[in-house]
């Protein structure tokens, strides 16, 4: 079993971390590949530097400025720091980012809108595959590279569309994307158990369901059509507890 696992920044500062995913990795539920945010992070750095951070659809508005900023802080600062992290707990990580060897091939998204936003066209999965054959476990920055540019460069890709398209390239059994709540809340605040992709977008459309939350049913819903075959969007104790959060599925499953 493959599982991919993206890890917001909030669940990065969880002091059990490095122990939950110790467990999974050590559950024989399968191989599993980490994907990082950093968000806030990133959203610190341009404060201190006088710019505020804006968002469209839960994703980040990206000048040519803030690219060395992004490589610098996820690539360099966060991916090293939970790499040191997981090693000091006894786990053979290796931090990657979406450009070492063009790992995640990416285009612009909205130029006007979004600037250097990018969204994901390929992964190169024999590099993840070459690290889990030799026993690693990949952790990687979601800074893409710029493939549709002559000149290449960084493109800042969300971190649940990088972790979706790495998903999909690995023919992943199962996708999570870590959220700071239990699952999917509808209208009521409850937690959703289980959500057809008409009523996740209904939750967008509704307004239910923004920012953060709406980006990753966005990406939720790219997985699935592109063929993975579980999507659950659940917190930290969601990777060693299977039956944990909301499960994604294609099929309408929910009426709200």
């Amino acid at each position: 079993m493959m599982r991919v696992a993206k890890i917001g920044g909030r669940a990065q500062s969880h002091p059990d971390l490095a122990t939950i995913l110790r467990e999974a990795r050590e559950s024989g539920r399968g191989e599993l590949c980490v994907v990082h945010g950093g968000g806030d992070e990133v959203s610190a750095m341009q404060r201190a530097l006088g710019r505020e951070p804006v968002f469209v659809g839960g994703r980040r508005v990206t000048s040519e400025e803030d690219l060395e900023l992004l490589r610098m802080v996820l690539s360099g600062v966060v991916n090293k720091r939970l790499v040191n992290t997981l090693v000091t707990a006894g786990l053979p990580a290796v931090g990657v980012s979406g450009e070492d060897a063009g790992l995640i091939g990416a285009e612009l998204i909205d130029a006007e809108s979004l600037g250097f936003a990018g969204q994901p066209i390929f992964v190169k999965a024999n590099l993840l595959h070459a690290l889990l054959n030799a026993a690693y476990l990949p952790v990687i920055s979601p800074v893409g590279y710029n493939a549709t540019s002559p000149t290449g460069g960084a493109l800042n890709v969300n971190g649940d569309d990088a972790a979706a398209a790495i998903a999909v390239a690995l023919e992943a059994d199962e996708l999570l994307l870590i959220a700071d709540v239990e699952g999917v809340l509808g209208a009521e605040g409850e937690t959703v158990p289980n959500l057809s992709i008409e009523a996740a977008r209904e939750l967008i459309t509704s307004r239910i369901a923004v920012g953060g939350m709406a980006a990753k049913l966005e990406s939720a819903e790219a997985a699935l059509a592109a063929g993975v075959a579980r999507v659950r969007i659940c917190d930290l104790a969601g990777l060693n507890d299977p039956e944990r959060g909301t499960f994604i599925t294609q099929s309408q499953s929910v009426v709200l």
